[in-house]
Formats: C-alpha cells, structure tokens, sequence
C-alpha cells in the first residue's frame, strides 16, 4: 500500500513569511542602530559647537552696535588697518608652534624613560607625569604667577643665590613670550608623554632583536624603527595638541593678560579683550574666525600626510 500520509505532508505548501516592512527593515540595520545610539551626541555637537561657529560669523558681518550688515569690513579691518592684528598673529603662530615642537620632544624622550622602567614602577611614574596635565590650567598658571614674581618669587630668589640678577619673567615681551610658552609646555608635554608611550608598547620587541643582531645603534633604531611606528600618532597629537594651543586662552590670561604692549596677546585673548571688554562683539568674532583658515591649512597637510602613508602600506 501506497503511505498517503507522506504524500499529503509533502504536498502542504510551505510557510511564506511576510516581507518586512521599509520601516522595519531600516530599524533593523545596525548603522542605523549606531546613528540613533550617537545622535544625542550629534545634537549636543550641534547646539555647542556648529550653531555658536554660525553665529560668530553672523556677528562678524554687522557693524559695532550690530544693527547694519557690513560684510567683510571687519575683516578688512584687521587685515589693513589695525597693526596689533599681524603682532598677534605672529604672536599665536611663535607661541603655538614652538610649544607644539617642545611638548612633542619632551613627551618622546620621557615615554621613553617610562618605557624603559620595570612594569612594577610604571604605574607610579605615569601617575606622578600626568599631574601637570590633570591641574586645572587656571589654577596651575596662578601658582606659575606666584614663581615668575619679581620681587618675591621663588625663581628669581634662586637666581640671585647662585649670583645671576633678577629676570623680568613677565615684565619685558622676551621673557613674557618665553615664560607664557613655558608653562603651556611644562601643562601639556604630559598628554605627548601618554601618548608617545602608548605607541612604544604596541612596537614588537621583535623588531628590536632583531635590529640588536644586526648592530644597530639606539639612534638608527629610532629612526628606522620606533619614528616610521609611531608617524600616525605623532601626526595625530601634532594636529590636535596644535588647535587647543593655539586657541589657547587661560593660561595668557592668568599669566600676562597680553601684556606687556600686547605683546604675548593670543587669538583668543585678544578677541576677548575686544569683544568683550572693548564692547566691539563683531570685531571680536572677526578675530577668533581668523583662527579657523590657519589651523584648516594646517589639518590639510599633517592629515594628507597620514592618507599618504595609509595608502602606501
């Protein structure tokens, strides 16, 4: 006998499941998920940072009692007219720069002395490192202030024990651009140490060995080794160590105010002091937008830099 029951199950259609919906099938995609996991990020982005640069660059398009739309007079302002502007770009480029170069040689050469320590007694060094960078600005500059006192500070009382004169730290535009990038230095060579260390422990040992076998000297294994390892890195804090420097605005503030004849005047001191102070809001988003084609220019090279090496590997 023939077993129907086989033929009648084989002969039931299967289940057709029902499409789903555009809708669904959107929420189901994990991008979609991650985009509505980071839009509250998005938004605070927005609210706190791409509205205000708006903003600013409608403010810097009015006249002083922003009631007339001028266009680009501002600008032309302070490109022509206003002698203090080229002083204070000189002043921003000298300081962000030269504290840029000084925090990178620091923070390599002290990660690695870190590096070079038992495993036992990094922890505690790293931690003793890292408080320069933990200290509010503000706060630590005030303390700065109290050192580079004339009369009374500690720096210039050691000095005049080992017979050398007192240094107007703060007083004379040499000495207030030297100490103003010394303390940026001594608050941000921390964040290059930590990172530049972070770098050094994913280089393999290997590649050590086996530069120890062929004679290598410790300067040819850090140019041939540890630098090509760490180009990324070092271009990447380069870049963002060299926008927050150059935006730079507590520690002038505190230490010098500008002075002394506007000399050590940042940026986003001096658009400050206009803006606010000087009651001149539109000529003081002029100069804080001047900031935005200086640090562009300079993303554009570090960053094509990084694009480069990426497609040659």
């Amino acid at each position: 006998m023939v077993d129907m029951t086989a033929g009648q199950s084989a002969a039931v259609p299967r289940q057709i499941r029902k499409p789903k919906s555009p809708i669904a099938r959107f929420f189901g995609r994990r991008s979609t998920i991650a985009f509505l996991m980071a839009l509250p990020l998005i938004l605070l982005i927005g609210v706190l940072v791409i509205y205000p640069a708006f903003y600013s660059l409608h403010l810097a398009t009015l006249n002083k009692r922003m009631t007339e739309f001028r266009g680009f007079d501002n600008f032309s302002f302070l490109l022509f007219k206003k002698d203090a502007f080229w002083t204070v770009v000189y002043s921003s480029c000298l300081f962000a720069v030269s504290a840029v170069i000084f925090k990178a040689f620091i923070g390599f050469v002290v990660a690695h002395f870190v590096h070079n320590i038992p495993a036992k007694g990094q922890r505690k060094w790293r931690g003793m490192l890292l408080i320069p960078w933990v200290i509010p600005p503000a706060m630590s500059t005030l303390a700065w202030l109290w050192l580079f006192d004339s009369s009374y500070g500690a720096l210039n009382w050691t000095l005049a024990k080992i017979g050398i004169g007192p240094i107007p730290w703060i007083g004379e535009p040499g000495w207030a651009r030297f100490s103003v990038i010394l303390v940026n230095v001594w608050f941000g060579a921390p964040f290059f140490m930590i990172m530049y260390l972070a770098s050094l422990k994913s280089v393999p040992d290997a590649l050590y060995e086996a530069a120890d076998i062929d004679g290598a000297t410790w300067w040819q294994k850090i140019r041939y080794i540890t630098l090509p390892m760490m180009r990324n890195i070092i271009a990447i804090t380069t870049l963002f160590s060299l926008i927050v420097t150059f935006a730079n605005f507590d520690i002038v503030r505190v230490l010098t105010q500008g002075g002394p004849l506007d000399q050590t005047h940042l940026f986003a001191t001096w658009a400050f002091e206009i803006g606010i102070r000087s009651g001149d809001i539109p000529l003081g988003a002029s100069v804080s937008l001047f900031m935005v084609p200086i640090l562009a220019i300079a993303a554009v090279f570090i960053l094509r830099d990084i694009n480069k090496r990426g497609n040659e590997a």
